[in-house]
């Protein structure tokens, strides 16, 4: 009996996150499209296929929604970051360093460039007057993190002798420069999509110089 009473109060339990989730992407997507000031919460909740009151239920209100949103949002592009950096460290040890680096490179930018990534720096640098405190909380995700993930990598590679001793903390913020500087000249400030040719040619030029600088030999 009680296992029963355990068994569907997890089964609740689990509904309520599935639903909330849904209700964050359909916030992300109507937000995306309309903007804070014209998306309206009944277009969300259809969007989420859900009941007006019960995206009140789950998030209090209008602003409480928005914030929300962009957090879960920068969670979701920050766990694709650090899966892509994950892969430098599955990597194994004989592997070209350069043709590593590269296809990190490749990778990151694709995400930079992603529908995502895009609709959530538009929104975070339009609505800064109203959440000034979503800017850090967007680049603590998007960026510091993975950023720090990747400073852990240089280092491991750097005490190997695959790159030369150096503080792997600016050694990783280099290497992001490197790739978001030209990426944001090339996009207009993420107004213009950037062809998959474009970010190859950012890619190799990042890891050339990254390596010019931080190489071994």
């Amino acid at each position: 009996m009680g296992s029963t009473a355990s068994s569907g109060g997890s089964g609740a339990s689990r509904g309520r996150v599935d639903k909330r989730q849904a209700i964050l992407d359909a916030a992300f997507a109507v937000f995306a499209r309309r903007g804070y000031a014209q998306a309206c919460v009944q277009e969300i909740a259809e969007e989420a296929r859900v009941a007006k009151p019960t995206v009140y239920s789950h998030l209090n209100d209008k602003e409480t929604l928005f914030r929300h949103t962009i957090e879960a949002a920068a969670d979701t592009l920050m766990a694709e970051n650090l899966a892509v950096v994950e892969r430098l460290r599955e990597r194994a040890p004989d592997d070209d360093l350069r043709v590593a680096l590269a296809d990190l490179a490749q990778r990151l930018l694709r995400i930079c460039c992603g529908e995502r990534a895009r609709a959530l720096r538009w929104l975070t640098y339009a609505q800064v007057a109203r959440f000034p405190d979503l800017i850090e909380t967007v680049q603590e995700r998007t960026a510091h993190r993975p950023r720090a993930a990747l400073a852990d990598r240089l280092a491991r590679l750097s005490l190997a002798g695959r790159l030369r001793p150096c503080d792997p903390e600016q050694a990783a913020e280099h290497f992001f420069a490197l790739l978001t500087g030209p990426l944001e000249s090339r996009s207009r400030l993420g107004t213009r999509r950037v062809p998959a040719a474009e970010l190859r040619v950012i890619a190799d030029a990042a890891v050339d110089a990254f390596l010019r600088a931080y190489g071994s030999n």
